[in-house]
C-alpha cells in the first residue's frame, strides 16, 4: 500500500522523482565523503586491529551475491569502519563497464558489510604506528565481470 495521498486539486503524486541517483550535489558529496573515509591517510589517529572472518556456511545462499574473500585483518577506527575499509578494496560496478543500470553502485553490497556473512573481531587496540587499511589477507577484485570483450 502506498503512503501517497491526494489532497485538494493538485496533480496526482506518484511518489517518483525526476532526479537520478549519483548526480545530485548531495550524492556527489556523500560519495566524496565515503572515498575519504576509505582512504589510508590517517595522520596520527588511534587505530585498532580487527579480523574479519566469514561465519556463514559455504553453502549459504548469501555467498551467491557476495563471494567470500576469506579472513582479512585490517587497521580501522571501529568495527564498522573495519567493514568499510575491507569493502573499499573490492571492485565497484561504477569502476568498470559492467553496471547493471546507470549510476548503480555495489559499495553497500559487499560481503564484508553483511553481519550474517562476516564477523568482526578486535585483536589489538590503540595503535598509532599503523595506517588505516588492510594488514593481512587478499581482497579479490575479480568478482565483477566486464561486458567488454577481452
Amino acid at each position: 500500500m502506498s503512503n501517497v495521498s491526494r489532497t485538494g486539486r493538485q496533480d496526482i503524486n506518484n511518489a517518483t522523482s525526476p532526479t537520478t541517483f549519483g548526480r545530485s550535489v548531495e550524492s556527489q558529496a556523500q560519495m566524496h565523503d565515503a572515498a575519504a573515509e576509505a582512504s589510508p591517510e590517517t595522520g596520527s589517529e588511534m587505530l585498532n586491529i580487527y579480523r574479519l572472518e566469514p561465519i556463514a556456511r559455504p553453502d549459504d545462499p548469501r555467498w551467491g551475491n557476495a563471494p567470500s574473500h576469506g579472513t582479512i585483518v585490517v587497521a580501522a577506527r571501529t568495527p564498522g569502519d573495519a567493514r568499510i575499509v575491507a569493502a573499499a578494496r573490492e571492485l565497484d560496478f561504477m569502476e568498470v563497464d559492467a553496471a547493471p543500470a546507470e549510476d548503480v553502485t555495489t559499495v553497500n553490497a559487499s560481503a564484508f558489510r553483511d553481519d550474517k556473512l562476516y564477523t568482526v573481531i578486535e585483536i589489538d587496540r590503540n595503535r598509532r604506528d599503523l595506517k588505516r587499511g588492510i594488514l593481512d589477507g587478499t581482497v579479490s577484485v575479480d568478482t565483477i565481470r566486464s561486458v567488454q570483450p577481452e
